[in-house]
């Protein structure tokens, strides 16, 4: 599908500029088929697939202030926790120069933007999907209110997701409730690299009551960024194949998760987290992002699960924390297993508990 979402007609008229706020609450999401890997203006090498996250989340507010003068150009001040952050001010200045042509009003306001996680920095969550899909549906909520557009709800989401995109590939996925896809593939038609689409309710009843414990084991900074991570796989040897196998865990997966095959999903799914790490270790440079501690909780939970029975498993982003996966009717012995044999090898006992959400709502 090829969208053009540029209108030179989305100018609101002078009589109608006024003050105003917009604020949306926006979830993290957790790849189960990672995407690793782009090409072009933030599009995947292969599809994915992900939980939507409930507690994890960022809330925006987008206050717009008609320009005194006619200064053609991007103003706009950033808050992030109440403090002003010039360097992520800066990234935002970017992505809206890219969305000028989209929303040609950019150009009419200055934006202050205020923003703040439900978790900390560093925790192992993916911030820049919350964050970016935040804004994008600010201002899709902006064309909206100027215009009239976008009354359709799917409407709505396909282009917020579009425009999320276009500033965090990950964050195109974060635009919808408990499953999400982003990627065009042989399986789902209506699926697309320009934007994401919502998956929920075509998956078994069970992986909507999944929860996802965060298990923290560092909270140091990263030493090698995710789009610096995405840049090295145009180089890696492992890379064709890698995009094979993606490619067929995907089919692999989504099948299982229509079926409810709990054994099929976690085989495929921590299959992909140690697939991820293996590509930055084999990369050019490589990198290694888990810790001692990883591994020690990947082993206890692989035990855990032999010894029980229980479908309980791992995956992990681009980072050494640890995200627990189960459903909702096996919580008390996993929050057990967790607290008496995981929690020690967290960096000062913090785990995060979340499990899949319904999406974003406007505030």
């Amino acid at each position: 599908m090829i969208l053009n979402y540029e209108n030179p007609r989305l100018l609101v008229e002078t009589g109608k500029i006024k003050t105003g706020t917009i604020s949306w609450k926006t979830p993290s999401n957790i790849a189960l088929v990672k995407y690793w890997g782009k090409h072009g203006n933030q599009l995947p090498r292969n599809p994915s697939i992900s939980f939507t996250l409930n507690k994890a989340f960022t809330e925006t507010t987008i206050e717009y202030i008609p320009k005194i003068n006619s200064v053609y150009g991007v103003e706009l001040d950033f808050y992030f926790e109440g403090e002003r952050n010039e360097a992520f001010a800066q990234k935002i200045v970017q992505y809206f120069e890219k969305l000028t042509d989209i929303f040609p009003f950019i150009n009419q306001f200055k934006f202050v933007i205020r923003s703040s996680n439900s978790f900390p920095h560093s925790a192992g969550i993916a911030s820049s999907a919350s964050a970016m899909a935040a804004i994008a549906l600010c201002l899709c909520s902006m064309e909206f209110q100027f215009f009239g557009n976008l009354k359709n709800i799917s409407e709505f989401r396909q282009k917020a997701s579009y425009i999320a995109r276009l500033g965090s590939g990950s964050a195109a996925r974060s635009v919808f409730g408990y499953v999400s896809i982003w990627g065009q593939n042989s399986e789902v038609d209506a699926a697309s690299d320009l934007f994401g689409i919502g998956y929920g309710l075509n998956v078994h009843d069970v992986f909507r009551t999944f929860h996802d414990d965060i298990l923290i084991v560092s909270s140091e900074e990263k030493p090698v960024s995710s789009r610096a991570g995405h840049q090295l796989m145009e180089m890696n040897i492992f890379a064709k194949s890698r995009y094979e196998q993606a490619n067929a865990h995907f089919r692999e997966l989504l099948s299982a998760m229509r079926r409810g095959s709990l054994e099929i999903f976690m085989k495929i799914v921590e299959n992909e987290a140690l697939t991820l790490h293996a590509l930055m270790m084999s990369s050019n440079p490589s990198y290694i992002l888990m810790k001692p501690n990883t591994l020690i909780i990947i082993d206890l939970v692989r035990k855990f699960r032999k010894q029980t029975g229980l479908p309980v498993c791992f995956t992990l982003d681009a980072g050494p924390n640890i995200h627990l996966l189960y459903p909702d009717n096996i919580k008390d012995r996993v929050e057990n297993f967790v607290e008496t044999q995981l929690k020690q090898y967290c960096t000062n006992g913090l785990i995060i508990k979340d499990q899949v959400g319904e999406g974003p709502i406007q505030l």
